[in-house]
């Protein structure tokens, strides 16, 4: 229940990505695009294709409509996943499935392709005993079920707020499809 529910702190910025786990128009890559693999679903012009089933690598980029960069996997190994089987986040999953090997992307989610808009059902109410000590609003706190960041303190009671940290916005993907297995 609740009152179970035990949680631990983050101990700051330690670089954990915020990965688009799951709506497009596709730009055609520029430039050679690699030769396709022997197997799989290719289109008329003999290239790969992304779909289900398929495992990919993904090297992506996203940002908010502020224009700021939340996460990239660019200087990273690339994002692998297994398209439509409900790894990633709607809308970036349905941007992958259908791409050519090589092809790079720019797509724009709204919140509901995403994370969702925020919502006071995700809310929850714990007591301060479940929480580590020196607990502090704004911050971030992990348990088995997901993270959570802290809303409020009051006397012995914590509200935690379930919300995706990137719940309510439209996000924008710049995605290059680098390999099919």
């Amino acid at each position: 229940m609740v009152a179970a529910l035990l949680l631990t702190a983050c101990g700051g910025d330690d670089g954990d990505a915020v990965l688009p786990f799951v709506g497009s128009t596709h730009e055609p890559a520029i430039g050679a695009r690699p030769t396709p693999p022997s197997t799989g679903i290719t289109n008329a012009d003999g290239i790969r294709i992304a779909t289900k089933g398929d495992s990919v690598l993904v090297h992506y980029r996203g940002r908010l409509d502020d224009g700021s960069e939340f996460d990239s996997s660019i200087g990273r190994e690339p994002l692998s996943f297994v398209v439509d089987s409900g790894q990633m986040i709607p809308g970036f999953n349905d941007a992958v499935h259908g791409m050519v090997l090589g092809e790079k992307i720019t797509v724009r989610l709204e919140a509901s392709e995403a994370y969702g808009e925020r919502s006071e059902a995700n809310y929850i109410d714990v007591p301060l005993a479940n929480v580590p000590e020196g607990t502090k609003v704004d911050q971030q706190l992990f348990s088995a079920a997901g993270s959570t960041t802290v809303l409020a303190i009051e006397g012995d009671v914590v509200t935690l707020d379930g919300n995706h940290e990137l719940a309510g916005q439209a996000l924008t993907f710049e995605i290059e499809l680098v390999d099919i297995r």
